[in-house]
């Protein structure tokens, strides 16, 4: 797959406005930021700002650079068979983790913080996830990578379609919930929706796999 800067321009934008935002506050900041909150979106821990020099590279642009690499180093080459629909998860997934970026720069330096927001993000993360895991084929770095499903192309079609519906029902409701919920029990309904709709893909899947080693009929050994 060969790269093309023209068609990656647009994607490339989402990656530096983190960078540019944080350059363009970097004289205004305190030499000591913010840089955890607790539930309440209280401030519980404080650091240099050169802290927040870690969050455009780690989230946008790490982002960015696995969903580039993976496609070449992928051993199936099945990611470079999904063309346009790994393109539009790349730019849906890196501009969530821009505007990730973009918020936790922005509260450090306001110096408060809207605990409901994050929740609402990754809510948004799911979403998005679930409405392209059906469209997904087999590969080693991107969807439900375990062994019943590497292994059987028809397991990862099902599992994929089952977690699709869990991941875009869940992170839906995410959202909801941390739009009228209060901050620590949306943490909370955040953190059990995502052990759900990840661990319910991995039953799901062994159920599959231990369906179709029951139906195997067994070699005659006479």
């Amino acid at each position: 797959m060969k790269y093309n800067l023209k068609s990656e321009i647009p994607v490339l934008i989402i990656v530096m406005l983190p960078f540019l935002y944080l350059g363009i506050i970097w004289n205004a900041l305190p030499d000591t930021v913010p840089t955890h909150w607790n539930l309440y979106g209280k401030i519980d821990g404080y650091n240099k700002k050169a802290t927040l020099l870690w969050i455009p590279f780690l989230l946008p642009l790490l982002t960015y650079l696995i969903f580039l690499i993976a496609p070449v180093i992928d051993p199936k080459k099945r990611l470079q068979n999904m063309g346009d629909k790994l393109t539009k998860l790349k730019f849906a997934i890196t501009f969530i983790m821009s505007l990730i970026a973009l918020f936790i720069i922005h509260a450090s330096k306001e110096q408060k913080l809207s605990p409901n927001l994050i929740p609402i993000l990754i809510g948004t993360l799911f979403a998005v996830l679930g409405n392209f895991f059906p469209t997904l084929k087999p590969n080693y770095f991107i969807g439900i990578r375990i062994p019943w499903t590497l292994n059987n192309e028809n397991n990862w079609k099902l599992t994929h379609r089952f977690a699709g519906k869990l991941w875009l029902i869940g992170g839906i409701s995410i959202i909801i919930y941390s739009l009228i919920a209060q901050p620590e029990t949306s943490h909370i309904f955040l953190l059990c929706t995502t052990t759900l709709i990840a661990v319910a893909p991995i039953i799901y899947s062994f159920r599959i796999y231990k369906s179709k080693e029951n139906t195997t009929p067994e070699k005659n050994t006479h």
